[in-house]
């Protein structure tokens, strides 16, 4: 990750955001983090991921929250069917 100054990125935004492409941008202030910019691929990317982590989540909760079956057979009988 490349880190450049709010002021360095401001003065050639089009260069941040041409660089920004090819690999993340810690914009600075006062050596402080204040924003990443990266590319719409890596985003699209991340954010398949976090929701990939949320429904392993939903899924072990799911497992562990597990209740008894109801056998098949007694589902249609109480339906009817």
């Amino acid at each position: 990750m490349t880190d450049i100054s709010i002021t360095s990125a401001r003065a050639d935004l089009a260069e941040t955001i041409k660089s920004a492409r090819k690999k993340p941008i810690r914009i600075t202030s006062r050596g402080q983090t204040q924003a990443v910019i990266i590319s719409p691929s890596l985003y699209e990317k991340m954010i398949e991921a976090m929701e990939e982590i949320e429904d392993l989540n939903a899924y072990d909760a799911a497992l562990a929250d597990q209740e008894p079956a109801i056998p098949w057979e007694q589902v249609k009988k109480d339906l009817g069917l």
